[in-house]
């Protein structure tokens, strides 16, 4: 009985400094490896090579920061779209914006929200902004970019709004609140 008594005894020290090393291990976190990551899904490229043929001398730039896009005075307003990225900026030979492009994945369940979100944000800035659904066919980017030259024009900031004006626009579930 009492070598039972050891051996247990044993076993339960082994585990108690296992348990210490390991919190010991965490407390100490290591990075993880860094790996390469492909700058575009296969519909972002699509989409890419498509506007460089349609548009051979304008820029276009993928990935672009809203808080390049958008200023405001105030910090917190600027928290509300800190983390956004505009999928495509078209450029033209004066490297003035004439469009934002936002492209869907079908693969990603987006929030319809969020893009409405998105698209009203870039527009009360005044710039034009183009969302497709999927990867735009030749022939909608041609009417959109070649064919609409008066389309084309950047919309004018509008004035006179209320401070909260966009958020009121956006669709919302209304949730009641039961007491």
């Amino acid at each position: 009985m009492a070598i039972y008594i050891v051996i247990a005894s044993i076993l339960l020290g082994c585990m108690l400094i296992m348990a210490w090393k390991s919190l010991e291990n965490n407390a100490k976190q290591q990075d993880s490896a860094l790996k390469q990551r492909a700058i575009f899904n296969i519909n972002e490229q699509l989409t890419y090579t498509r506007l460089k043929e349609i548009l051979p001398n304008h820029t276009i730039l993928a990935h672009v920061s809203f808080d390049a896009l958008l200023t405001t005075k105030y910090y917190r307003t600027r928290n509300k779209y800190r983390n956004m990225v505009a999928d495509f900026v078209v450029l033209d030979e004066s490297q003035q914006i004439k469009a934002i492009i936002a492209l869907d994945d079908p693969m990603i369940l987006k929030r319809i929200q969020r893009s409405q979100y998105q698209d009203a944000l870039l527009q009360m800035a005044g710039y034009r902004v183009i969302r497709y659904d999927d990867v735009p066919e030749y022939a909608q980017l041609r009417d959109d970019f070649l064919n609409g030259h008066a389309r084309f024009k950047p919309i004018a900031p509008v004035s006179g709004l209320k401070k909260y004006h966009l958020y009121s626009d956006l669709e919302r579930k209304k949730l009641k609140a039961l007491s």
